[in-house]
């Protein structure tokens, strides 16, 4: 088939930064298929070097609006790493309260306003309003209680202040406990609703195999905040050979590096978590993936969406079996650090290298740090999830592309959009350091 066709979408839409879709078929052969990054890098790690180990949280958190609680989290776990400092079961417990609460905010944000409004037909989120009204507001409910429950743990959502180094400020009180459990246990129903949408949606039908990969373990409990890494390819490391794993590499179209392990590319997310860790999630969340039709592997990345939607069920199950539990052992209030910055110096300096990998909404996130003997950070490296999707993205329209040449420009358009926003892309933070070296005239 002879067919020339033309897609440069600039500034994707319904994506968190600035990302273009390049495709150009000549007599029905692709020529170039790209997703440009074009935002400029942001310097995170070069702010924080000569910084001190225990404010690098509070730094790393303006990384994202929307995974502040994921860069906190990791931040810390880098930082513990490098200290040799154990967090007590409560913290970790309470921690772990914390990354469900902000997967469930993110993905209901990914799932209702991002995404539905292509799946029901509509160019944004706004005609919803008028057309789905209720669906709307059970959106916009969901996301104000995931909010509401975070603001009562860290004190707020977007870059949390109490959890740091070592534990938790302020621990919730029994009023917090009951609060955050009734709260969750009410949102129930509009998780069953959310269900029952997912169920009309039409998906596009599209399969390329490629390597998933996330945090696995030996564990019962499905891994977020520890674990080794791994991938369905039979990939096992120790956290701390996260760069064998990684082997970012630069491309010329992309202010953001670009990530490989077996193969060309591989996939993390909710997609990726669910291939390797479909056995571990709740029960509920189990009896939702059977509903939806879901069984792993899935090979479909456009069923991202449906994977982070049996994730909210199990995020949402999990939070409140975690605050039932905390309510039933009662909450042990000598553990609050009364001060921060580790100015008592209940934490031992030392030099060392820390490495944190955490399940965060959109992949596996890592933050390593490099600390002196004074606890200042020489060194800093964060690879954010939305890097390491970047080559299986291009890798899926490449192969996306000459399956639909029979459909009209406008179709592949929103097609190749679709494809994109189902990776749920955080462009801006993935545009991070790049090493140059500079040459001679």
């Amino acid at each position: 088939m002879s067919k020339n066709i033309k897609v440069n979408v600039e500034y994707l839409t319904r994506v968190e930064g600035h990302g273009n879709i390049v495709v150009n078929v000549k007599d029905g052969k692709l020529q170039e298929c790209r997703l440009d990054i074009v935002e400029s890098p942001r310097f995170f790690e070069g702010m924080l070097r000569g910084r001190s180990i225990f404010e690098a949280q509070h730094i790393t958190s303006r990384i994202c609006g929307i995974c502040a609680c994921g860069h906190t989290l990791a931040s810390i776990q880098a930082a513990e790493d490098a200290l040799g400092f154990i967090p007590s079961e409560q913290t970790i417990k309470l921690r772990k309260f914390l990354l469900h609460l902000e997967n469930l905010d993110s993905h209901i944000l990914h799932i209702y306003l991002l995404i539905a409004p292509d799946l029901l037909g509509v160019k944004s989120f706004v005609p919803l309003i008028q057309s789905h009204n209720t669906v709307v507001r059970r959106a916009l409910r969901m996301k104000k209680e995931c909010n509401d429950v975070c603001d009562i743990l860290v004190g707020r959502h977007v870059h949390p202040i109490s959890c740091i180094v070592g534990g938790f400020t302020k621990l919730p009180r029994q009023k917090d406990l009951d609060r955050m459990l009734d709260i969750l246990i009410n949102m129930r129903r509009d998780m069953q609703e959310t269900l029952e949408l997912a169920k009309t949606f039409k998906f596009p039908q599209f399969s390329r195999p490629t390597e998933y990969v996330g945090l696995v373990s030996d564990q019962s409990e499905y891994p977020m905040l520890s674990g080794d890494l791994g991938s369905t390819d039979g990939l096992r490391l120790d956290k701390k050979d996260y760069l064998k794993l990684t082997n970012e590499f630069v491309v010329s179209h992309s202010s953001a590096k670009h990530t490989k392990a077996s193969r060309q590319s591989y996939m993390v997310g909710a997609l990726a978590r669910f291939n390797l860790n479909h056995d571990k999630l709740h029960p509920k969340a189990k009896e939702a993936a059977q509903a939806l039709g879901m069984k792993p592997v899935v090979t479909n990345p456009y069923l991202n969406t449906v994977a982070q939607l049996i994730e909210c069920v199990h995020s949402l199950e999990e939070s409140i079996e975690i605050l039932e539990d905390l309510k039933d052992k009662g909450v042990d209030y000598s553990q609050e650090i009364v001060v921060g910055l580790n100015e008592k110096g209940t934490i031992a300096l030392r030099a060392g290298n820390g490495v944190g990998a955490v399940e965060v909404p959109r992949g596996i996130l890592f933050h390593n740090y490099e600390i002196d003997d004074r606890g200042k950070i020489i060194n800093a490296n964060c690879i954010i999830p939305t890097g390491q999707n970047l080559s299986n993205i291009e890798l899926d329209m490449a192969a996306l592309v000459p399956q639909i040449l029979d459909k009209s420009q406008e179709e592949i358009t929103l097609l190749m959009e679709m494809l994109v926003r189902a990776y749920d892309p955080c462009i801006s933070c993935s545009a991070h350091f790049l090493n140059v070296k500079f040459v001679g005239r």
